[in-house]
């Protein structure tokens, strides 16, 4: 049951509460075993029959307490608000790529999809490399061009997924989720969302149409850097049509009941780290928007953004804790930076409590095809800042002395 009288900034507070434990333990306790006894051959019978009054669990790969909680809870975070919250479920992966194939592999088979070009390196390299040996062909295409993408619709049947980044990474662009989800329903194509950089707490695709949404939930959610893990959120009656639940189960990508105590812990302080996130990035934002080494800022909560009505009219309570900008002198400026923060960690991934920064063109989208790079919008300058919670002052002060010591480009 999704449903509860308390709102969901309560509900995190609560989320590794357990409900029913035979011991009354405050904590959900980590059920870190593989496997489940049963009282007797009949309990294990109805519950490979899936018959009401056996057993509930058998082995931790089809399921497990402290993962059944978790899900529960996530399942809340992105469907509360729908009327039916009831019929809303979440999948916890290894993940997050565990996360993004396996629903790929499940809702796209032997057909195409259709997707944003700027997307997470390891999202664009599945689509690229890995899926056409499944059987699965990739059209990239810019989804805000509603024409375009009518037209990709209309001219290939074969269409069988719309795969978007809430905000995309790291170009920082955001779609129109409402308008992309009326087509995916007029063609009757899946929409999946990865909702990261969003989160639950600013925007939930699913109230805007979108029928699936997934999470690398090693970054916000969990929140501290201590886990690698993912989720895949959805209607039952949609989840049980490409039988996800089995293909997770047997492409093997579960999460452990320890990452989900984890991820349970970290969603305590959910809305207030979310909080702070967003305060300080809007922050980051404007000062790097005046910088005369700054080119441009991609930053969905700026009045410059080139989607920002879209987005002040999607959004709640912030525009997310990342930010990227584009330097002056290019890839050595970059570099550069790089080499002289001092309290930004140079780091790649996102969502922990301390501020990391990192230079795509040499780190993560080095792998990349330089012409879909830049095709993109990530350019050889192009700087990526997940906003930390530290004293906004601070993080200013490190950019600030950072960007001083940058060399004018000679030549």
């Amino acid at each position: 049951m999704n449903k509860s009288k308390f709102s969901i900034e309560s509900e995190t507070v609560h989320a590794d509460h357990p409900k029913n434990d035979p011991f009354g333990s405050h904590v959900m306790p980590i059920y870190q075993t593989s496997t489940f006894q049963f009282d007797s051959v009949e309990d294990g019978r109805k519950f490979f029959a899936q018959e009401e009054g056996g057993a509930t669990h058998s082995y931790s790969r089809l399921g497990n307490p402290t993962v059944d909680r978790l899900e529960a809870i996530l399942a809340r975070l992105e469907g509360s608000d729908l009327p039916d919250s009831d019929d809303i479920s979440a999948l916890a992966f290894s993940s997050g790529m565990a996360a993004i194939s396996t629903a790929l592999i499940a809702m796209a088979k032997q057909g195409t999809v259709v997707a944003q070009p700027a997307l997470y390196g390891c999202t664009g390299q599945f689509l690229k490399e890995e899926a056409p040996e499944l059987g699965i062909d990739t059209h990239f295409l810019d989804l805000n061009d509603l024409d375009a993408l009518d037209k990709a619709l209309k001219e290939n049947p074969e269409v069988k997924v719309i795969y978007a980044e809430t905000i995309a990474n790291p170009t920082m662009e955001v779609v129109n989720i409402s308008a992309i989800a009326d087509l995916a329903e007029a063609y009757n194509v899946t929409f999946i969302v990865d909702n990261t950089f969003g989160t639950p707490y600013h925007v939930r695709p699913l109230e805007h149409g979108a029928d699936v949404v997934v999470h690398s939930a090693t970054k916000y959610l969990n929140g501290h850097g201590t886990l690698i893990g993912g989720a895949v959120v959805g209607r039952n009656t949609l989840l049980e049509e490409f039988n996800l639940a089995t293909y997770r189960k047997n492409l093997g990508g579960v999460m452990s009941p320890f990452e989900s105590w984890l991820l349970l812990n970290g969603l305590k302080t959910f809305n207030l780290r979310m909080e702070r996130h967003a305060e300080n990035t809007m922050g980051v934002a404007e000062y790097l928007d005046q910088h005369e080494g700054v080119n441009k800022v991609f930053y969905p909560g700026l009045q410059s953004h080139p989607d920002y009505n879209l987005t002040s009219d999607m959004f709640d309570g912030g525009y997310g804790g990342v930010l990227s900008f584009e330097l002056e002198g290019g890839f050595e400026a970059g570099v550069q930076l790089m080499e002289n923060v001092e309290l930004c960690t140079l780091a790649v991934s996102l969502g922990t409590a301390d501020t990391l920064i990192q230079h795509p063109a040499s780190m993560t989208h080095s792998v990349m095809d330089e012409e879909l790079r830049l095709q993109a919008g990530i350019t050889d300058g192009l700087v990526r800042l997940a906003v930390g919670i530290e004293k906004i002052d601070d993080i200013i002060a490190d950019l600030k002395q950072a960007l001083a010591k940058i060399e004018p480009a000679t030549g």
